[in-house]
């Protein structure tokens, strides 16, 4: 890629005032200079806490590894001498292509730290998805493993002339690849850290959009500032905690919040490389007395699918704060989370382009069950309405798109050679997110659904969220998607497709029943006119339900980009 990226409307300055300046002590950052390696683990070491604990890795296998600061700082100085030793130079790119390990952990930092832009990758991708991502970020060096090297990258990897460089994990490497067990053993671990300035990209995540190509979301050094300060203020994390973010690096959460924002504030992570499995996660925030966990409302809907009655077996009394991001939280799952754990999940929203938490049931505030909670101290945040090429700023209790005012951090620098994709971001000085929302007189936001989801019904705008939720109030329902779908007389009617819980059967009469729990809730107007029963619903690996997608395969639609597809409607 590029060594510097066009920065546009969402260029920053140094920060020196307002929530910026408290958020400053936070870092090491010397003026015109910073590093998001040297801030997460090196600045720990110099100042005299290299011993303390950094990860607790769990190995599907029941391996469990202890790295310290100093651990990790050995490890990323060693891998950046990996990439100079192959000839790779400040502002290359190094993509990673593997499950939770250390490895990956060390591939992110390392890269960072010589100067390199990293790019993470979910290992469940398939070969098309992964080659067209390096394709568009100039891959220069890729970190894999040999079963994902040989299904999905050998049969094309002379394709991409700009690769020059893999490494395989482990003590060996199939031909014309580079073993990273002995190379970093080789490696010096004194590395000197490249002072990168502020705006120096760091950092690329991919993100789908419902047509063409995947968009490669640009972020900088400086990005750091804003998750040390988020981390702080949004999940309570300070030096000691134990803390569990159970996101893939290869989603921006993983990476910003599963990895930036607990180093930067010297906290013990837990990386588990095993995917979900109920008992194995209530296990490991028994035993490894989590204080902080930070989830997706897909893997607390699973939560409550199982019952209370296994949660019950476990000890939860560790717990002092329960964050979760994604896809908006039912209501129900706030409720359910506070009987079962002792708290409740406190939602926040963000996204891929903001690079950090912008809104958020912060730490000690009044959970309002179903928000996402309140702007982020220096966030601003508003509801707007498109008015002949204009914004217009809408009142309480009126639903329109969320737009942030740019100016913080981690904004998004650029979408990569898509500058006038970019630019379609901002208007009038705000930053437009796409997601429709209304905020309360008491300053919380609600998630109302995505512009392009919203369904026009008999003169009735329904957000397909509200349904959901009412939905899942039945007994029966696990989680549900809603679309809206061409009618003469309605314009649109509302369709609902949900899976069950245990102990239900999909049969004529349960439809019938649960259609008339949401007629009770929503009314006539706004309730869904049909009920779809399905195994599973499509999500993407971040825990969205992917409407969309629902309906393309209902009306004959194109499909658009479903590369990151985690689990399919059988």
């Amino acid at each position: 890629m590029a060594k510097r990226n066009t920065v546009g409307p969402a260029s920053v300055g140094d920060f020196g005032s307002g929530p910026w300046a408290a958020a400053r002590d936070l870092i090491d950052a010397p003026a015109g200079s910073v590093n998001i390696a040297h801030e997460a683990v090196d600045r720990h070491v110099l100042s005299g806490h290299g011993g303390d604990r950094a990860m607790l890795w769990l190995g599907k296998d029941g391996t469990r590894r202890d790295l310290s600061y100093a651990d990790l700082a050995d490890a990323a100085a060693r891998f950046a001498a990996v990439l100079a030793a192959h000839g790779l130079t400040t502002g290359d790119s190094v993509f990673s292509l593997t499950g939770r390990v250390p490895e990956l952990y060390a591939a992110a930092l390392g890269t960072l730290k010589a100067g390199m832009v990293f790019t993470p990758l979910f290992s469940a991708f398939g070969p098309e998805p992964i080659r067209t991502r390096m394709e568009i970020g100039a891959a220069n060096a890729l970190v894999t493993t040999v079963p994902l090297y040989k299904r999905k990258i050998a049969p094309w990897r002379d394709q991409i002339p700009s690769l020059k460089l893999i490494l395989i994990v482990g003590d060996e490497a199939p031909e014309g690849c580079v073993a990273l067990g002995p190379a970093m053993a080789a490696a010096s671990p004194d590395f000197e850290t490249v002072r990168t300035g502020p705006e120096d990209p760091a950092l690329v995540h991919f993100t789908s959009g419902t047509t063409g190509k995947p968009k490669g979301v640009v972020h900088v050094h400086n990005a750091v500032l804003y998750h040390a300060f988020s981390g702080c203020e949004a999940l309570d994390l300070t030096p000691g905690t134990v803390y569990w973010c159970t996101a893939d690096p290869g989603w921006v959460t993983g990476t910003s919040y599963g990895i930036v924002a607990p180093l930067v504030n010297r906290v013990m992570m837990i990386v588990d490389e095993a995917e979900f499995d109920l008992e194995r996660w209530y296990a490991t925030v028994e035993r490894e007395r989590v204080e902080v966990w930070y989830s997706a409302p897909t893997a607390i809907r699973m939560m409550m699918r199982s019952g209370a009655e296994i949660a019950d077996r476990y000890d939860f009394s560790s717990l002092r704060f329960l964050a979760s991001v994604g896809e908006p939280l039912n209501p129900e799952a706030v409720v359910w989370s506070e009987k079962v754990f002792g708290r409740p999940f406190h939602d926040n929203w963000w996204q891929t382009e903001t690079g950090g938490i912008m809104i958020a049931n912060r730490p000690g505030s009044t959970v309002k069950p179903g928000s996402m909670g309140q702007a982020m101290p220096g966030i601003e945040a508003a509801i707007v309405e498109r008015t002949d090429g204009h914004l217009r700023t809408l009142g309480d209790g009126e639903v329109g798109e969320l737009a942030l005012r740019p100016g913080w951090p981690s904004m998004m620098r650029a979408y990569l050679h898509e500058q006038a994709r970019y630019d379609k971001c901002f208007l009038d000085g705000w930053y437009l997110s796409g997601d429709l929302a209304m905020r309360d007189g008491d300053g919380y936001f609600w998630f109302v659904g995505r512009a392009d989801d919203l369904i026009k019904t008999s003169g009735h705008l329904v957000g397909p969220f509200e349904v959901e939720s009412a939905l899942i109030e039945h007994d029966a329902v696990a989680e549900a998607g809603v679309i809206g779908i061409p009618d003469e007389a309605a314009g649109e009617i509302v369709k609902a497709y949900v899976t069950l819980n245990p102990g239900f059967t999909a049969d004529e009469a349960l439809e019938r029943d649960i259609r008339g729990h949401a007629r009770k809730r929503l009314g006539p107007a706004v309730a869904p006119r049909a009920v779809v029963f399905r195994n599973t619903l499509p999500k993407t690996r971040s825990g969205k339900i992917m409407r969309r997608l629902l309906k393309a395969r209902e009306l004959g639609l194109p499909e658009g980009d479903i590369s990151t597809l985690e689990s399919d409607e059988t």
